[in-house]
């Protein structure tokens, strides 16, 4: 734990008493403040009472004597309507701030030179922020992860000038963390997302920008417009900004040409690492994951060669393309993570001889975006209460049946996967949809299809699980 020693000997309010709101309150508590936590839920308020956090209906406090309130991420700060705790807070004036401010302000006072590695991105950041923390493990650094991703920030271990943190930050702690300076900051791409929360796009590529604009080194993607602008005015401003891009050569900065991640420096380019291989980086959205990675972990100190190591060795996130097994000639994928079809797309445009498992409970425009990528697909086995619609999307454009779930869609797709004679057939869980049809979340129904694939005859599972 990082306990919050910033606000030592002053008073603090605390909303939102999930799991890194609970950590938050201890770590404040650890450092000394006086907390009075709360929360909607009165059952989170009894569990964290009963854990010896002071709570107490933040209705009834004197605001003036606040030193800070700290609000749970999840909490609306400003759109569709501030909550009702941010309303109190703002019309006290009182700072409002989160668990990454809070762990930001312990690093300045107590370790500032210590690395901080700091992720967002709409898409690929969880990804990213695995990949450096296992580069920089594998290369022998002391290395801590967490935030948006695994532990709560403040549980993580206490800053140390050679300890570096990979931390991944959505835009709803970066809108709660003013003074978030990372060593090396990290803006993948932008598109549109949570925009309930946030209004607008703009607003919400202004936030994302935040992280970036006060980083040490600035690692921007430029393969859409808004990071463009955004690297663009980095610069302008006369920060050190390095692009990347998976789209083509770049005159300066890091690029893909095909697997090999190549540097180019005053219009001179050079080859530093490939994906020739890594099976769990396949994909150009991986590409871009594997750039933002290599000129993090050059920036840290690492060599080429051992993020080339590094890079060979990442196992990859469970259910985010997640190779679970081999029979034969047939590779299983749970991408059980692709909950809509731009995420789906990314699956699809990695392989080449698709049996894909679809379905669950459909997003608004279903598949029709991916019908590009029908011709990659042998056949689809289509699941939950999506089967119709997406039966009657994929028409004639390739085979397809309505499986139901996704025990019989393993079996089935297994089955006929077997007899292709492509070198590399894969059986997909990609699924399009959500999957509160018949899972609780994403995570669940990849298990599922985990526990399917192990149970066929003859399979190699991969992996720790």
């Amino acid at each position: 734990m990082i306990p919050a020693t910033t606000f030592n000997n002053k008073e603090v309010a605390l909303f939102g008493l999930g799991g890194s709101g609970v950590a938050t309150a201890r770590a404040l508590v650890e450092g000394g403040a006086a907390v009075t936590a709360f929360d909607d839920n009165p059952q989170s308020v009894a569990r964290a009472g009963a854990e010896g956090i002071a709570t107490g209906d933040l209705r009834m406090l004197d605001w003036s004597k606040l030193a800070g309130f700290v609000l749970s991420p999840g909490v609306p700060l400003t759109h569709p309507r501030p909550h009702w705790s941010a309303e109190l807070a703002q019309a006290a004036g009182v700072e409002i701030i989160g668990d990454i401010e809070l762990f930001a302000r312990e690093r300045r006072a107590h370790a500032p030179e210590a690395p901080l590695i700091a992720v967002t991105g709409t898409n690929g950041k969880s990804t990213t922020t695995a990949l450096i923390a296992h580069i920089l493990a594998s290369a022998g650094r002391d290395t801590q992860m967490g935030g948006n991703i695994g532990r709560a920030v403040m549980t993580l271990d206490p800053p140390r000038s050679d300890r570096h943190y990979v931390v991944e930050c959505s835009s709803y702690q970066i809108d709660l963390a003013p003074t978030l300076d990372p060593s090396v900051g990290l803006l993948l791409n932008l598109s549109p997302d949570h925009l309930d929360r946030h209004g607008t796009m703009r607003h919400y590529a202004d936030i994302k920008e935040r992280l970036v604009a006060q980083s040490g080194l600035a690692i921007v993607g430029v393969d859409d417009a808004d990071c463009r602008r955004i690297a663009d005015e980095l610069e302008t401003a006369g920060r050190d900004v390095q692009r990347i891009s998976v789209q083509g050569p770049l005159d300066d900065g890091f690029f893909a040409d095909g697997t090999t991640l190549m540097r180019a420096q005053a219009g001179k380019a050079r080859a530093l690492a490939s994906l020739e291989g890594v099976g769990s980086l396949r994909g150009a959205h991986n590409a871009q994951n594997a750039l933002a990675a290599l000129a993090a972990c050059l920036a840290c100190g690492l060599s080429p060669d051992e993020v080339q190591a590094g890079l060979g060795s990442f196992p990859g996130l469970a259910h985010r393309m997640e190779q679970v097994a081999r029979k034969g000639r047939v590779l299983f994928v749970n991408d059980s993570k692709a909950t809509n079809a731009d995420a789906a797309e990314r699956a699809l445009s990695s392989f080449e001889r698709i049996y894909w498992i679809a379905g669950g409970l459909p997003k608004d425009g279903g598949i029709e975006a991916l019908k590009p990528f029908f011709p990659r697909i042998a056949k689809a086995y289509l699941v939950g209460e999506a089967a119709p619609a997406f039966a009657a999307t994929i028409g004639e454009a390739t085979p397809f049946e309505i499986s139901g779930t996704i025990a019989a869609a393993v079996d089935h797709a297994a089955r006929d996967a077997a007899g292709d004679p492509a070198p590399e057939a894969v059986v997909l869980l990609s699924p399009a949809c959500a999957s509160f049809d018949q899972f609780r979340n994403f995570e669940v129904r990849g298990d599922a299809f985990r526990e399917a694939v192990r149970s066929l005859a003859g399979t190699q599972m991969m992996g720790s699980k």
